[in-house]
């Protein structure tokens, strides 16, 4: 059963609408908040407005949290509603300069400057010496910190609104389910996929990072690469300048790691719902592509749930997972 509260504009007054036509709740992975879409009939209860807090359940789980955005009212008194949930905030821009932060303490630092409700965040572990951000999204921000932190350290983290804190977890803690007994998409779950494998975005066999060293005079070269990918692909090279305080063998052996592969991604629709999935979620995917199996944990990228009268359903894009067989 699904329970959708919406307070009245003075926050007193929380009440159920009769919601038509579904409601849809969406996550992407990166720089987008979570968002709800619902239908309600504008009969004399609809005092809610722009600012208006959303709480949405389903058999008492936690699904979302956020406040109402946009309302559009049509002739025949439909009002559809629009929901975002805090990381909306983080679409605010400002100038930024930081010192010694790892990722999460900076998250934390405009969590604070923001006034925007902070849950688990989990340590990032790499330290960023020093940063100007110059006229930018507070995600942007944040986006940038976590993907120095993966680029100089292989190690991903996932930023996520749960339930009305912000969260980040390490991508190790993300997977769907517990060990023995975690989320398995096949043929059976989903009504169609789409599966595409590709070295034409994101793939690098030769990593080259270079750093001019002031103190010493010279250009200090770093190369990392993989003779027999370059054997099959050619030499698909990656290349960068490297800031004061980074370790550029370190960093070399992060990027060839995350980079020397084929990307693989995977859209999977109308696939049977389960409120645990968001994107950031890691789940395990069993598909037969014909000539190969697929059957390893891989990212949810986005997705969409449809909740409708007694159905629920998701639309998932998916990447990363290796093959066997």
């Amino acid at each position: 059963m699904i329970e959708l509260l919406v307070g009245n504009e003075s926050g007193t007054k929380l009440y159920i609408p009769a919601v038509e036509e579904g409601i849809e709740w969406t996550t992407k992975r990166k720089s987008s908040p979570g968002k709800l879409t619902f239908k309600v009939l504008g009969d004399d209860l609809a005092d809610f407005s722009e600012g208006s807090a959303v709480r949405m359940k389903e058999n008492g789980e936690e699904i979302f949290f956020g406040f109402v955005f946009s309302q559009q009212r049509a002739k025949d008194q439909i009002i559809s509603v629009t929901a975002y949930d805090q990381l909306r905030y983080l679409k605010n821009k400002d100038t930024m300069v930081y010192e010694n932060k790892t990722a999460d303490q900076l998250l934390r630092m405009i969590a604070a400057d923001y006034a925007l409700n902070v849950g688990t965040l989990e340590n990032t572990g790499y330290v960023i010496e020093s940063r100007v951000e110059e006229n930018t999204s507070l995600f942007e921000m944040v986006e940038n910190a976590l993907d120095l932190t993966l680029t100089n350290t292989g190690e991903m983290f996932v930023l996520y609104d749960d339930f009305g804190k912000l969260t980040l977890k390490h991508l190790s803690s993300m997977s769907v389910g517990q060990p023995g007994a975690y989320l398995m998409l096949d043929e059976e779950t989903g009504e169609n996929f789409e599966y595409t494998s590709s070295i034409d975005d994101n793939t690098y066999n030769k990593i080259k990072l270079t750093y001019d060293n002031e103190e010493s005079g010279f250009r200090e070269v770093y190369i990392g690469q993989d003779s027999g990918n370059i054997n099959k692909w050619g030499i698909l090279q990656y290349f960068d300048t490297l800031k004061k305080g980074e370790n550029g063998q370190a960093k070399v052996d992060a990027l060839l790691k995350l980079y020397n592969k084929k990307t693989r991604s995977l859209k999977l629709s109308n696939a049977l719902g389960d409120n645990r999935v968001r994107a950031g979620s890691m789940v395990v995917v069993n598909l037969d592509l014909g000539d190969m199996k697929l059957k390893n944990f891989m990212l949810v990228e986005s997705c969409r749930h449809i909740y409708q009268e007694n159905e629920h359903r998701m639309d998932l894009t998916l990447r990363g997972g290796e093959f066997i067989g």
